[in-house]
């Protein structure tokens, strides 16, 4: 049984790639549901289980987070047919939607955004009580 997709984090989307694209343009080029590419790196100075992340036009994005790349990296060296779309942006980097199953990932429904001001105050916030200056 294959486990359900999953939403990873993309990181390093601020440093520059060694050709001199700009990950971050890269970015905001992709689209929710472009086909996204997981390589691994065993050669990376800095983490021998690095997963790069690569957009569908062959720019890198970033990396996938150290918490995930070596279960994913692995996954990928024993050859499980692992698909990942680009998901959405985010501040600094981006989400990408890995399927386990061998299909295409289903994205999930995005989020609404909160109104920036409401006509109701929040009733739930209490302000700390502030104690008197007499000692």
């Amino acid at each position: 049984m294959s486990r359900p997709d999953m939403t990873l984090s993309v990181v390093g989307a601020m440093h520059p790639n060694g050709d001199g694209s700009n990950r971050l343009f890269e970015i905001a080029l992709c689209v929710p549901g472009e086909a996204i590419e997981l390589l691994p790196e065993p050669k990376n100075k800095h983490d021998a289980s690095a997963v790069a992340v690569v957009s569908a036009r062959g720019i890198q994005i970033g990396y996938l987070s150290a918490e995930r790349c070596g279960w994913i990296g692995a996954k990928l060296r024993y050859g499980e047919d692992l698909r990942a779309v680009f998901q959405s942006k985010v501040k600094g980097g981006a989400l990408i939607r890995v399927s386990f199953s061998g299909e295409d990932p289903i994205l999930p429904e995005p989020a609404e955004k909160a109104p920036i001001c409401e006509d109701e105050p929040d009733d739930t916030f209490y302000p700390d009580e502030i104690p008197p200056d007499d000692f």
